[in-house]
């Protein structure tokens, strides 16, 4: 196998690993109804969480990232009575204009999820939590939040990623 017939059989699983994903968590979505289903049927369908963050009315969070190779987290609200009152995928316009200055990066990560990727900028004393993100239909976009030597948000904001044949 040549070098482009070994880029093109990689490039082709990975998009097959990326709609697949996609596919599969849309039929895990269609499969549990607010109100009615369960944390076992969350797990059923999901599996286990990345992250479980505690509510204030004895309810939980359940962080599903899809980061790096998605374009969604999703949150799972479950009541403290164990049945699912939300099914949130939170990497939007909306979520993200909530981001602040002067948060912390727990809230941060509380609201978005796990980021694709962090950098740190020791000169700067700066670090940038970015999340990959689709923009309807199909524009691939990039969120970065950046944050201070104080570990609270300065600035967030929205790019355009750039693909390979683009730079």
């Amino acid at each position: 196998m040549n070098l482009l017939q070994r880029v093109t059989a990689i490039a082709a699983a990975v998009a097959t690993s990326f709609l697949t994903l996609v596919g599969c968590d849309q039929q895990k979505i269609q499969g549990l109804e607010e109100g009615l289903s369960t944390e076992i049927d969350v797990r059923k369908a999901f599996g286990e969480p990345e992250t479980i963050w505690p509510e204030p009315d004895g309810g939980r969070t359940l962080e599903y990232p899809r980061q790096p190779m998605g374009h969604r987290n999703y949150m799972i609200t479950i009541g403290s009575d164990g049945v699912m009152t939300a099914l949130r995928q939170v990497l939007t316009p909306h979520a993200f204009a909530q981001i602040q200055p002067g948060m912390t990066q727990e809230q941060v990560r509380r609201m978005l999820g796990k980021p694709s990727k962090r950098m740190t900028y020791n000169l700067k004393q700066e670090t940038d939590w970015d999340w990959n993100w689709i923009d309807p239909p199909n524009r691939e976009m990039e969120f970065t939040v950046t944050f201070g030597a104080n570990g609270t948000v300065k600035q967030s904001a929205s790019r355009e990623k750039l693909r390979q044949g683009d730079r």
